[in-house]
């Protein structure tokens, strides 16, 4: 019975953490540029009473034996980075990326970080930045007199000048792609970083054979977090912990009986 409880206890404590991710996930239903996560468990060691396979006599084996688990625990909470839906705005910094790919942005610390959220500003110099200030890499200025600036689809970045017809071209957008996208390391405000699960990026122009996506200019991409599955997962996960709780209570009971026997 103490296997019992400890099992259960192991399910409540996953339960909860599975909770914590949903939680996460509905936080951010309307970050733009965010992805979701899923919760994954598996379970434990097991207590073997009877190898399965072991000799039953002489010409026999046992063919099922007996093994007692010892609960379960929260593996991973996998990032998906499936689309997700695009909205028109008036800022034609505001970018997203139809496909597989990143923007590169210099963190303050210098090191270089990766983000699906497109919505770029410009600073007092003219380059192009995310709202926390990070460059844009390569890093692309557009003069202050500038009247109007494009993107195109395969990133890049050209601009008019008063009294000027043709238009000059301000940089190039590159994005970056990763073998294994789900290994990267998140460290808020919609960055990620490298890891050797990662691998290291590779870069390329938007839309190229890379396998990169293409831009498109005056859009967002919103959360790819559903509601209703998040619910949904909500409502199973208070059902799987309330379940691991009853479990307690009657390993509980059966141990106050035990200690009832003498009286």
């Amino acid at each position: 019975m103490i296997r019992a409880l400890y099992s259960a206890g192991s399910g409540m404590t996953a339960q909860q953490m599975n909770v914590d991710n949903i939680a996460h996930n509905l936080a951010n239903a309307n970050t733009v540029g965010f992805k979701m996560r899923r919760a994954q468990f598996q379970d434990l060691m097991y207590q073997s009473f009877v190898q399965p396979g072991a000799a039953a006599g002489a010409q026999t084996v046992v063919p099922s034996g007996l093994q007692i688990g010892l609960g379960t625990r929260t593996s991973s909470n996998e990032i998906s980075f499936s689309q997700g839906n695009f909205a028109a705005t008036d800022n034609p910094l505001d970018l997203v990326i139809q496909g597989r790919g990143f923007f590169q942005v210099r963190r303050p610390t210098g090191e270089l970080a990766y983000t699906r959220a497109g919505t770029f500003q410009m600073n007092r110099e003219g380059q192009i930045v995310t709202g926390d200030g990070d460059a844009l890499q390569p890093q692309i200025t557009i003069p202050a007199e500038a009247q109007s600036v494009t993107i195109a689809s395969d990133g890049t970045v050209s601009y008019t000048q008063p009294g000027q017809t043709a238009a000059q071209q301000a940089g190039q957008i590159q994005l970056a792609n990763f073998t294994n996208p789900a290994g990267l390391n998140s460290i808020g405000h919609n960055l990620f970083t490298p890891t050797d699960a990662s691998g290291e990026p590779t870069l390329g122009n938007p839309g190229g054979q890379e396998g990169l996506g293409s831009l498109q200019q005056g859009y967002t991409e919103g959360s790819n977090v559903s509601v209703v599955e998040e619910f949904i997962n909500l409502i199973v996960s208070q059902r799987a912990y309330e379940a691991n709780s009853k479990v307690v209570k009657a390993a509980d009971e059966m141990y106050q009986q035990v200690n009832n026997i003498t009286r």
